[in-house]
């Protein structure tokens, strides 16, 4: 059935939509910014902005729009040496980050790994290692102040539901976590504070677990305000995308006030992928897409790194990879296609408070084009989305636009 609808949007939203030149197709930041999202974005190492390749998409703000360190706000880089801080890392890509108008998602303060030996093999009292918690992150996010949209303040300490082994765990029990986020809100009142994790993504014994540190932290009356699944993930093997949203709500329901995928990337598990396997793996990062388009409180959408030139997994999951939105080459996987088809709908579905009214049909689906009826039938509005493959709304262009096609998941009227 068809349904009509009144979408107001706001003058952002409206430039957001319309600011496309004929024939250019929106990229994946721009698209989730129209989609009411704050950001897409992207990790990039240190060694890795040597890569000019790679630094003309990643300078790109309407492609990425976020930007996180993949290592050098650790604290084996920032902290080598007790009371000796270093950092230049992290400024490199800060700096990088500020030069391209991109937000910065800051990682990662409290970490079990890559921790330098002073702390993991030191000899702490609780009142000692409490002073080492908080003299660490005072310094580091006193650096960045003002800098940082968000802090990832403790990352991967949650073992399956109960607390990671580790030097923090074994001297403080579960207080480091108000520990941690307290410092943090002391040092950058201002930033998001997150707590961090892999394998978040399903019901289960470490989701609850994540909704219980949330609780902690909350009940020690200390700041925490979002939950990040980092998601790494398996083809054919992804939580769906009901999963994915009963997920999140649950760390809403714990009082989060924002979720994030953090570290998305979705490896196929055996190489080399193949074409059918493209195309499951487009399905994998079109769920995790629409799962956060369907929650508010999901904020964005990080990739870890961009393309499979540059990718964690190979070393550390011998045989396994091809895991990003960019094949080694630079070429866009359908992946990257199935991704900015679902933002490209749903950002010109979606409504937001505003003055300017726009009058649309809409085909009773998840992900609509915006339309105007006519007297001959359903058109499609300028830029709006007119065909690709499981598109079931209006194939007509008004205004005189042409529906063409900008890949197998999505044809624009441009």
């Amino acid at each position: 059935t068809v349904k009509f609808v009144t979408m107001h949007l706001n003058a952002a939203l409206a430039a957001a939509l319309f600011a496309i030149a004929p024939g250019v197709s929106a990229q994946l930041n721009q698209l989730a910014q129209a989609a009411g999202k704050k950001y897409f974005g992207s990790a990039v190492d240190n060694s890795e902005l040597s890569d000019q390749q790679l630094l003309k998409f990643l300078t790109n703000k309407s492609e990425f729009g976020q930007i996180t360190p993949g290592n050098g706000q650790k604290w084996q880089y920032t902290e080598p040496t007790r009371g000796q801080f270093s950092y230049g890392s992290g400024d490199q890509i800060t700096d990088f980050a500020k030069k391209n108008g991109q937000l910065l998602r800051c990682h990662t303060l409290v970490w079990h790994s890559q921790l330098p030996g002073w702390v993991s093999n030191g000899q702490w009292s609780r009142d000692t290692l409490t002073s080492v918690i908080n003299t660490h992150i005072a310094n580091e996010v006193g650096h960045y102040k003002g800098q940082c949209y968000a802090w990832d303040v403790v990352n991967a300490l949650n073992e399956d539901g109960s607390y990671r082994q580790s030097v923090f765990s074994d001297v403080l029990g579960d207080t480091f976590f108000a520990i941690a986020f307290d410092a943090a809100a002391k040092a950058d009142p201002d930033a998001k504070l997150y707590y961090n994790d892999y394998n978040l993504e399903t019901l289960g014994a470490k989701q609850q677990g994540a909704t219980r540190i949330v609780k902690l932290v909350k009940s020690a009356g200390k700041k925490i305000d979002g939950v990040g699944m980092q998601a790494h993930l398996i083809v054919g093997q992804s939580p769906s995308r009901s999963t994915l949203k009963s997920v999140m709500q649950s760390y809403v329901d714990a009082g989060a006030t924002e979720v994030a995928f953090t570290e998305l990337d979705i490896r196929f598990s055996s190489l080399p992928s193949t074409s059918q396997g493209l195309q499951q793996q487009a399905k994998d990062y079109g769920a995790v897409t629409s799962a956060c388009l369907d929650l508010k409180e999901c904020v964005g959408i990080t990739t870890w790194g961009f393309t499979d030139a540059h990718s964690w997994i190979p070393g550390t999951f011998p045989g396994t990879g091809d895991a990003l939105l960019f094949d080694k080459n630079y070429n866009k996987k359908p992946a990257y296609s199935a991704v900015s088809s679902i933002l490209a709908a749903a950002g010109t579905a979606a409504p937001a408070p505003g003055t300017t009214t726009l009058q649309t049909s809409t085909v009773a689906s998840t992900s609509a084009p915006a339309a105007t009826t006519t007297a001959a039938g359903c058109a499609v509005a300028m830029y709006g989305q007119c065909g690709g493959q499981g598109y079931n709304g209006c194939t007509v262009c008004a205004g005189g636009a042409t529906c063409k096609v900008t890949n197998d998941w999505y044809s624009q009227c441009l």
